[in-house]
């Protein structure tokens, strides 16, 4: 039996296409933002992204939601331009604007075509929307009306009682614990003078990461970053943000609700991007209930006994230990069944690892399923994103698949059993049966 895994093994490294990333040229601008650039002329487009360190775990005590409306107001008026204007104007030339918000930072994106007199425009456009916002006060009592609105609605749905419920049980007084669209009674609270100071504060070139990928050449892709940065706040020192607690009391609320299922979540805080156990945790978790229907609670939970539909868990790595989840829905009269279940398969991973063969497997699957991640310029511009940010190494994407290669069973158990204790996690149970809600 061993022969043969060592056998498939040999084979999985004798398929491996030799995959080489895209060539990534990285520099500073004068006032310290970082550039990420790929130059490719396949397409005549440009994607351009501006990210910031102005997520939600930067929101002040109390004031929670200002970061998240600061990042949505951006595009809803510019010196010179109100938000039908910017909309009327990059419809013209057929560009996209966009972003993204999260605990750890907020990003501006552009997708537009790369011939001058529309390139000019959208890149205009994008550079009034970071640098001038007006913050206009009808627009913000508007805007922060529907945010109320969507607060109050997802109070009543499962999936939010109960993610709300596990990160704070997870994270306690942690920025992490916050939901990034903030708490119904602060968002209530927040004044138009909140989100100017917010945004003077944060939205500064030295905290900022520019990513550009596609048809233009260096010395564009130098013009377009200082255009982007050069008029930017002056702002001030980012406040370190505290570490995360790593080890919780074991919790469990069980929250009435009328839906029909028990939605059922349990975690704890898992690693941190730059964790040295990043690719064992990642390719162990790929087992555990990343994997969809290759994955170990997949298999046990819905396969052998049809306890639920779907089950999974994942990590989210960010600038400290992000959460470590699990999570399934099951009919409320076997929840506790499942939940058991749950737990049993859990501490068994913990306890002893995949086995050689779920190892072999799951190589196959995250390698060869690899250059789909990085197929479009959009996602290999979120990979730049994500690489300036953090500020892993360049060579990321060309030695993702290498390190995913090297990772072994032993590995995966001795990082399992150190950062994950199936005894300390936090679980919730939302619909419970009613007799049992607690």
């Amino acid at each position: 039996m061993r022969t043969k895994f060592l056998i498939a093994l040999l084979g999985l490294i004798a398929i491996t296409p030799v995959w080489a990333g895209p060539q990534i040229q990285q520099w500073k601008t004068a006032a310290g933002t970082q550039v990420l650039f790929v130059e490719n002329h396949d397409l005549p487009m440009l994607d351009v992204a501006v990210n910031f360190v102005a997520g939600s775990s930067l929101d002040a005590p109390g004031r929670s939601g200002v970061a998240g409306l600061t990042h949505y107001l951006l595009d809803h008026g510019v010196q010179g331009l109100n938000e039908d204007e910017l909309a009327k104007r990059l419809a013209d030339v057929g560009a996209q604007l966009g972003g993204s918000f999260e605990q750890d930072r907020a990003a501006i994106t552009l997708r537009t075509l790369s011939s001058a007199a529309e390139r000019e425009q959208a890149l205009d456009i994008m550079a009034r929307v970071v640098q001038q916002p007006t913050f206009p006060e009808d627009v913000l009592v508007r805007e922060k009306a529907r945010l109320v609105a969507a607060l109050k609605e997802s109070e009543t749905k499962p999936e939010s009682i109960s993610d709300k419920a596990l990160h704070k049980a997870v994270f306690g007084q942690h920025p992490y614990a916050l939901p990034t669209s903030g708490e119904l009674a602060d968002v209530e609270l927040i004044q138009r003078e909140a989100v100017v100071e917010f945004y003077r504060w944060h939205y500064v070139a030295a905290n900022a990461v520019v990513a550009i990928m596609g048809d233009v050449s260096r010395v564009e892709a130098e013009a377009i970053a200082l255009r982007l940065t050069e008029h930017l706040p002056q702002g001030g020192v980012t406040p370190v943000l505290l570490p995360v607690t790593m080890q919780i009391d074991a919790t469990e609320q069980r929250i009435a609700h009328p839906a029909k299922q028990s939605h059922i979540l349990l975690g704890a805080p898992g690693m941190a991007r730059n964790d040295p156990d990043y690719f064992a945790l990642y390719v162990g978790n790929y087992i555990l209930g990343g994997g969809g229907f290759v994955s170990r609670l997949m298999h046990e939970v819905r396969e052998q006994r049809g306890l639920a539909y779907s089950v999974y868990s994942y990590f989210i790595p960010m600038k400290q230990p992000g959460l470590f989840q699990i999570g399934l829905q099951t009919r409320k009269d076997q929840a506790d069944q499942a939940l058991l279940l749950v737990r049993s398969v859990l501490k068994d991973f913990v306890a002893h690892g995949p086995t050689e063969k779920e190892l072999v497997a799951a190589k196959q699957n995250i390698i060869g399923g690899f250059p789909l991640r990085v197929d479009s310029n959009r996602k290999i511009l979120d990979y730049l994103s994500l690489i300036g940010f953090y500020q892993l190494p360049p060579t990321y994407l060309d030695d993702f698949t290498g390190k995913v290669e090297k990772v072994t069973t032993a590995q995966i158990r001795d990082a399992f059993a150190r950062r994950v204790d199936p005894r300390r996690m936090a679980t919730v149970i939302v619909g419970a049966p009613m007799g049992e809600a607690k």
